[in-house]
Formats: C-alpha cells, sequence, structure tokens
C-alpha cells in the first residue's frame, strides 16, 4: 500500500481521475442495468459498491471496476432463466450472483490468475467478437421502438421487423445518440461522448415531445430510479429453491471465470499504459467481494472495465484513490440526481449499447486470423458461433481445447522438422570414431520436447531404424517429457532390444534422469551404464562394445 505522503502527492490526479470514471460510468452502468432485466439501478448500484471494494483491496491500482459487456450478457440469461416476478427467482438470481464473487475470492486464493495467460489469442478475439454482437441484437429492436423478441435466434429472425414498423421517434433519437457518440471524439478526445449523448439525447427527447411536428412522439423510458442507498437484502435465503444449487453453481462459475478473464485482460492493458505490474490474484479476492456485496444489495455482476481504466489513467489516476472517488462521485449523483434519471429514453441507452458492442469486436485482430486461413482462423470463427447461439464458458472451453490440440499438432511437427537423423559420421567428426563401427551406430538426436504431441513420430521413425548394431538417442535438447514421452521411449528401447540393437541415452537433463529413475525406467528398461552426459562419453561406451564383438 501507498504510504500518505504517496497519497498526498496523488490525491488531485486520483480526483480526476476518478471524476472522469465516473461520468463515463453513469450512463453505462444505466444501461447495462437496464439490459440486465433488473432495472438500471442495478447497474449502478454495481458501479458504486464494486468500484469501492475493488479499489479498497486493489490488486490493480488504477483499475476501475463497473458493470460490463460480458459480465451483462451472462448475467441477463440468468436472470430471464429465473425471473424476477417471484421470491423464488430473485433469491436465485442473489444467491448465483453472490456466489459468483465468492468463486472469484476463491480464485484469488489459489492463484488463479497465472493461468489466465493460456488462453490463446483467437480465443479472446472470437469470445469478445461474439460478445460485441450478443450486445447489438439485443439492442436492435429497441433502438426501433420495438420489444426484444427472446432469444438470439428470435431476434435475428425478426431483424427486418424494426424497421419495418419504423418508430421515427426511437429511430431519430438513437441516431442522433450514435451521432453524437462518434462525433464528439473527432472534436475533442477529453469530452465524455458517451455521458454528452446521454444528456442532450434526453433534452431532445423532452423538447421534440413538447413540440412535436411528425405526430404522436412516443418513446419508452428508463422509469423510476431509487434516489436512495439500496437495503441489503437477506430474505433471500428463505426463498431460496435448494433443488436449483446445481444449476446456480454452474451459472456462478461462469460468471466467476469470465469476471475474472475480463478483470485480468483489463490489469494487464493497465500494466502496459502505466509501466507497473499488478497483483492478479489479490485483484480478483478484491473483485468478488465486491461482487458479493453489490449482490446482496441488489447489483449485477461487473469486472474490471478497459474504458474506465484507461479513462482514469489518462485523467492522471494513479493510485486505488481514483477507484474509490469514482463510486463516491456516482454516489452522490444516485442521492442527488436518481429521480431526474427516470426520463432517460430507452432508444438513447440502446445507441449508447451499441456503440459498446461495436467497440468490443476486435475488427483488426478478427481481419487478421480470417486473412492467415489457419486453425486460427477455424477457433476463431468456433469461439464466435459458440459464444453467439450456444454458450459464452463452452465457447471459451472448446476454443481453449482446439487451441491446444493446434499448438501441440505443430509443436509435434517441429520437434520432427528439427531433430537429427543419420550415421554418427555424418553428425560427431571430431570423435574420431573407428571406421569400423561409425557406420554400425545411428545417431538420433531428439530437438525439443518429447510428449504425446510427437510421440508417434518419434515411434514410427525409431521402427524404420534397420541394420545398426547400435542408436544413440539425443536428449541434449530436449527440456520436457511427458508421461506419453516417457512410455514411448520404454516402447523404443525394448523394440530396438528386441533386434540385439544397443541403446544408449546422452545429455539427459537432471530433472529428466530423475523422472526415469522415480517411474523405473532407468534401470528396469535401460542399465544406468547406457546413459551417458554427453555424446562423446556414449560413443566411448559403444567404441569399446562393439570393437569387443567385433
Amino acid at each position: 500500500m501507498l504510504n500518505l505522503s504517496q497519497y498526498k502527492t496523488s490525491f488531485k490526479g486520483d480526483l480526476t481521475g476518478g471524476l472522469t470514471a465516473a461520468i463515463i460510468a453513469l450512463p453505462m452502468g444505466l444501461a447495462f442495468g437496464l439490459q440486465s432485466g433488473l432495472g438500471p439501478e442495478a447497474g449502478l448500484y454495481t458501479a458504486i459498491i464494486l468500484a469501492i471494494i475493488a479499489s479498497l483491496i486493489a490488486g490493480t491500482k488504477t483499475l476501475i471496476s463497473d458493470p460490463t459487456g460480458p459480465m451483462t450478457i451472462v448475467a441477463a440469461g440468468i436472470i430471464a432463466k429465473a425471473g424476477i416476478d417471484t421470491d423464488s427467482g430473485i433469491a436465485m438470481i442473489i444467491v448465483t450472483f453472490a456466489l459468483a464473487g465468492l468463486f472469484q475470492i476463491a480464485f484469488g486464493f489459489i492463484k488463479v490468475a497465472q493461468y489466465v495467460k493460456y488462453i490463446s489469442y483467437p480465443v479472446l478475439s472470437g469470445f469478445m467478437g461474439g460478445i460485441g454482437i450478443i450486445i447489438i441484437l439485443f439492442q436492435w429492436h429497441s433502438f426501433f421502438g420495438e420489444k426484444t423478441p427472446g432469444k438470439v435466434l428470435d431476434i435475428i429472425s425478426h431483424l427486418p421487423d424494426p424497421i419495418i414498423h419504423h418508430h421515427w421517434s426511437a429511430m431519430i433519437l438513437g441516431g442522433v445518440t450514435l451521432f453524437l457518440i462518434y462525433t464528439i471524439p473527432l472534436i475533442s478526445k477529453k469530452i465524455p461522448a458517451g455521458l454528452i449523448a446521454l444528456i442532450l439525447g434526453t433534452l431532445a427527447s423532452l423538447a421534440l415531445k413538447e413540440y412535436s411536428f411528425i405526430g404522436d412522439w412516443h418513446f419508452d423510458t428508463i422509469g423510476n430510479i431509487p434516489n436512495q442507498l439500496p437495503e441489503i437484502q437477506l430474505g433471500f435465503l428463505e426463498s431460496f429453491d435448494y433443488s436449483q444449487l446445481s444449476v446456480v453453481i454452474v451459472s456462478a462459475l461462469t460468471l466467476a471465470g469470465l469476471g475474472t478473464i475480463d478483470t485480468l485482460l483489463t490489469s494487464v492493458v493497465a500494466d502496459n499504459i502505466t509501466k507497473t505490474k499488478h497483483n492478479g490474484n489479490r485483484e480478483l479476492m478484491g473483485q468478488g467481494l465486491g461482487n458479493l456485496v453489490a449482490a446482496l444489495f441488489g447489483g449485477i455482476p461487473g469486472a474490471g472495465s478497459t474504458t474506465g481504466t484507461v479513462s482514469n489513467i489518462n485523467s492522471n489516476g494513479t493510485t486505488n484513490l481514483s477507484g474509490i472517488f469514482k463510486g463516491v462521485f456516482l454516489l452522490i449523483v444516485l442521492l442527488g440526481l436518481g429521480k431526474y434519471l427516470s426520463i432517460v429514453p430507452k432508444p438513447v441507452l440502446s445507441a449508447l449499447l451499441i456503440s459498446v458492442g461495436i467497440g468490443i469486436i476486435d475488427f483488426k485482430g478478427i481481419k487478421r486470423l480470417i486473412k492467415i486461413k489457419n486453425s486460427d482462423t477455424l477457433v476463431l470463427i468456433l469461439v464466435i458461433s459458440l459464444t453467439v447461439f450456444a454458450d459464452l464458458l463452452v465457447a471459451v472451453g472448446v476454443g481453449m481445447v482446439l487451441s491446444s490440440f493446434f499448438f501441440m499438432q505443430r509443436m509435434g511437427e517441429i520437434v520432427e522438422e528439427q531433430s537429427k537423423k543419420g550415421n554418427l559420421s555424418e553428425v560427431e567428426k571430431k570423435l574420431k570414431v573407428p571406421e569400423a563401427i561409425k557406420n554400425r551406430v545411428f545417431n538420433y538426436e531428439l530437438d525439443g520436447p518429447l510428449f504425446y504431441g510427437f510421440s508417434d513420430q518419434f515411434k514410427a521413425q525409431a521402427e524404420a531404424i534397420k541394420d545398426k548394431d547400435a542408436v544413440i538417442i539425443n536428449m541434449s535438447h530436449v527440456p520436457y517429457i511427458d508421461a506419453s514421452g516417457i512410455y514411448v521411449l520404454e516402447e523404443v528401447i525394448s523394440g530396438f532390444k528386441s533386434k540385439n540393437i544397443e541403446v544408449v541415452l546422452v545429455g539427459v537433463k537432471d530433472h529428466i534422469f530423475k523422472q526415469f529413475e522415480d517411474l523405473e525406467v532407468i534401470p528396469n528398461t535401460l542399465p544406468e551404464e547406457n546413459a551417458y552426459n554427453s555424446v562423446r562419453a556414449g560413443v566411448k561406451y559403444l567404441k569399446n562394445k562393439l570393437q569387443d564383438e567385433l
């Protein structure tokens, strides 16, 4: 933690950064809360509670936490399935969101943060692209003044409907909002385009409704927002249906996993800008506790927000005070302006969310990945499709499995290409090998890990070796061997023995040699005197042995 003097030095920048982040978070909090199904106030509660609690624990000093697109999409699905019309439905929602927070805390304790880096770029790009498409689809009908039909397939099958019905009032408000969002940054990037678009769109709706010249000017607004602190909800424990616990656990794990990825990626962005190093596991504990408390006060799950974080840093926020200030500013807005936020038109918020969906899509990365037309392209397309039409967690899981499979396949090919095979005379010219034996010894120099992705090729190549009296298997460049590699090595050695071919292992690294001893590959499969540190020592052994047999 920073000491008091450091806080004094950074106070002004943190104040400015927190205010900027709050200005950006206000319209997004309202929009994501509305999209979730719990109401716009749910988004504001999260933007306040999660920001303050996560910043107090502060695994990433400049991180700003908010409701985010990916988290809101999953939360909306959970809310839609549970329903908000019954006590049991509300209880299920609260338990799911609170349990997701607990899982994130657990992830922090078991140090999950270090594994997120193994998610491949095509998986992340496809996942974010799918999320962006979902956000746009779910706001499409609302943007044109229609009610959203239901699930993704229903929305796609009715895409032309809102255009055909053309509710002019909603179309004009949404269109003006989008225009402002994309033109204001062209004038100045320092102007909060989202907030200005929200205010001007709302003022335009009031003016045009009063002085409309196109007839009936009708559109939905977001409705009443409480201008007071939410009350903690503990009565849900009595209404919760414990027969749904397995469903709740799966949904909570989905949210926790998604929030983990979302947050840690934002932390990496913050590190790159500030040239610092975040504590990912500490950040997960802060996010988890924040989501747990937010759930108990009627909020939706959130995560680290890239937009808020970058804006905070660009406004000179440098410590965790900026995130705390951001939450306090929004709390003041809620208490002072909550009653006025009810007049915000839904088409204006839909336009804001559509711009968010467009911003989430990694157009540059997708274009590159499609252009290269290889296994990464397949993973990208599959992850996008599964994200949109199936399930976000399934999409990430399938994408990671496929990426790992293709990586292992390529690694196996590389090891095969780089490994050198041939007579001893062709490789070890400086060892002064007697002419009588140099063509009787086959040298096999492995280059790379001996693992399941290469084990079949290794076995096939070994079985093809004939008419030799001895084989040197050079493992000097083998940094790792897995269970499959050990098993196939045993098979290869046994196969050579059955052909009366002497086998010598050389250059085995200490940690691999210990594996061989622990699993009794040495001495049961290969005597210890047939394992040497260097090729020279192995050749010397074979020279004496083969010459004795002449």
